[in-house]
């Protein structure tokens, strides 16, 4: 899921959602998209929560990537935090 942030925080342009099965693979996922963003954009993202993997927070700058295990996102509904009433998004999961 894509939240539009712009005008909203300072904290980012745009907050990505996503979750993992399995610790494991909350992990294997947030490594891998940190490799990923500091091999095609030169930025070395700050990344807190890996090594527990039931959240991970994958900050770039300009956009702020969450992936969950189900349940802890299920707990903490950051969607319904972030989103207006009426705005749309875009799931990736």
């Amino acid at each position: 899921m894509q939240i539009d942030l712009r005008g909203k925080t300072e904290i980012g342009d745009y907050m990505v959602i996503c979750s993992g099965r399995s610790t494991r693979q909350v992990s294997s996922i947030s490594e891998k998209l940190a490799q990923n963003i500091k091999d095609e954009f030169g930025r070395t993202p700050k990344i807190e929560g890996k090594d527990i993997g039931d959240w991970v927070l994958i900050d770039t700058g300009d956009v702020i990537v969450h992936v969950f295990r189900p349940e802890v996102r299920e707990f903490y509904q950051l969607e319904k935090m972030w989103m207006d009433g009426g705005e749309t998004s875009q799931s990736t999961n």
